[in-house]
């Protein structure tokens, strides 16, 4: 098996040390260069290039984004930044996620060598998640939530729907997205191509505290519907997309014939909160027929059994096809337990929106 080239490009000497020397324990990675700049890293790239790049921000010579920018215009790679600043700075790292990063690792500023050996299987399975993304036609992704060893389901949240549980006498029309890996460039693409006419929608993007206020604000500057990050009780209507934030599940309800969402702490599901089967969960209880579920890029298996509850609520599903996607995980995950009704490509899905429901 050909192990995984990599390249750390860091300004810290220790981060270089201690990050080549934890990746290579894994015996799946071979680091083929550990550089102090992007003008150096330049340099050796003349000689060989890697599968993924694991890249610092801020860096003397050459800044990590307008580097990152130049490997995805001239030879698009998976890239893992590790920063401080992906911590602190939020919009540095929607930044760098739109330039075309696969991951964030966030690092501290102090304690820098002890963190980066705790999070060594962070690190580990960010660089071969990145290996396998197909970035050829990406320009930006999301950042993978840590990996726990045990896995809840939705059950943890609230219990599956039955066939008299979905409210129906209602003509609102909700749609819930979920993605992950990748997810950043396909919300942008599918929310852009959006009118205002649009049903509400609830969206599940697995990304840390902190970014997705960051996300749905640069989201909101480009799109002619509102969108925005969620909080508890804000209502579901036409023209809003909410986004659930990081850390936190967010769960559709209904009062009536409204709308509405419950954005609360509880454990991790499917590795993940928010989690895509606990947003979908509630949708098939809440909306029932009343909605369209679609599962998007993103790597692990996080609302496939989600979105198959809700068409068998009565709800039309889509999923978005393995051309298109960063990475096919979660839509195939889907598509294997019988949950999705049609499978489009990423250019395809907002008017598959507009016409799954009618508008």
């Amino acid at each position: 098996m050909t192990r995984i080239k990599v390249m750390v490009v860091d300004d810290s000497a220790v981060v270089r040390q201690v990050m080549t020397g934890l990746l290579e324990e894994d015996p799946d990675i071979e680091v083929i260069a550990a550089v102090a700049d992007p003008i150096l890293a330049m340099a050796r790239l003349k000689v060989q290039w890697p599968d993924v790049f694991v890249l610092d921000v801020e860096m003397p010579r050459m800044d990590g984004i307008t580097f990152l920018k130049r490997i995805m215009s001239e030879r698009p790679t998976p890239v893992v930044i590790c920063s401080t600043l992906a911590a602190s700075g939020a919009k540095t790292s929607i930044e760098a996620l739109s330039a075309g990063a696969v991951a964030i690792i966030t690092k501290p500023t102090i304690g820098l060598k002890q963190f980066l050996v705790d999070a060594s299987d962070d690190l580990v399975t960010a660089v071969k998640a990145a290996s396998k993304a197909n970035v050829k036609h990406a320009k930006r992704s999301s950042a993978p939530q840590p990996v726990v060893k045990e896995k809840f389901t939705a059950d943890v949240i609230m219990s599956a729907a039955d066939k008299h549980t979905a409210m129906t006498q209602t003509t609102e029309r909700v749609v819930a997205l979920g993605t992950s890996t990748g997810g950043t460039q396909a919300l942008e693409e599918v929310l852009v191509s959006l009118p205002r006419v649009t049903p509400g929608i609830v969206i599940v993007q697995h990304m840390p505290e902190k970014f997705t206020a960051e996300f749905a604000k640069r989201l909101n500057s480009l799109c002619e519907m509102e969108v925005r990050e969620a909080q508890n009780n804000d209502r579901v209507i036409p023209g809003r997309a909410l986004i659930a934030p990081g850390g936190k599940h967010m769960l559709l309800r209904r009062t009536g014939a409204q709308y509405y969402v419950e954005v609360m702490d509880g454990p991790l599901v499917n590795r993940h909160r928010p989690s895509v089967d606990v947003l979908f969960r509630s949708v098939s209880k809440c909306a029932g027929a009343n909605a369209l579920g679609v599962i998007m890029t993103g790597m692990g298996d996080d609302g496939a059994a989600g979105l198959a509850e809700m068409r068998t609520a009565g709800a039309r599903t889509l999923a978005q096809d393995e051309d298109s996607c960063i990475v096919f995980g979660m839509p195939k995950e889907a598509i294997k337990r019988g949950g999705v009704e049609r499978v489009v490509p990423l250019s395809a899905i907002g008017r598959e929106i507009m016409t799954q429901l009618h508008m």
